[in-house]
């Protein structure tokens, strides 16, 4: 096994952890898999509008995943090392999925720039 890392090999890993992190612990496609984990709590603001607050349920396995879930860092450490590993052990199936989401890393930080040019 050749545990040698490249630069580029490097930087095609960070874009796929960013990519993995943010589906995780932002993007609604997967909110299915963070609502076990949550409470939803419902506040009436000052102007008589409800906000929905998601907040990690309280101990156990649940509590600890909802807790994952909520923290981009503490994801991102576990994403990093799932993708590490996988990349490692099984480079067939976990090349292509670390390709795809650092296709799709480079992509939304793309658009993160141009939407703060266009708003700029």
């Amino acid at each position: 096994m050749n545990f040698e890392f490249t630069v580029l090999q490097f930087f095609i890993l960070c874009l796929a952890v960013f990519r993995l992190t943010h589906l995780l612990v932002f993007d609604k496609i997967t909110e299915f898999i963070r609502s076990p984990f949550f409470d939803e709590i419902v506040e009436v603001n000052e102007i008589g509008e409800e906000e929905v607050y998601l907040v990690p349920k309280k101990g156990g396995i649940k509590g600890f995943f909802g807790e994952l879930l909520s923290c981009y860092w503490c994801s991102g450490i576990w994403a990093s090392i799932i993708l590490y590993i996988g990349y490692i052990f099984i480079p067939f199936i976990f090349g292509p999925i670390i390709t795809i989401l650092a296709i799709a890393g480079v992509a939304a930080l793309f658009e993160a720039i141009i939407q703060r040019l266009i708003i700029e």
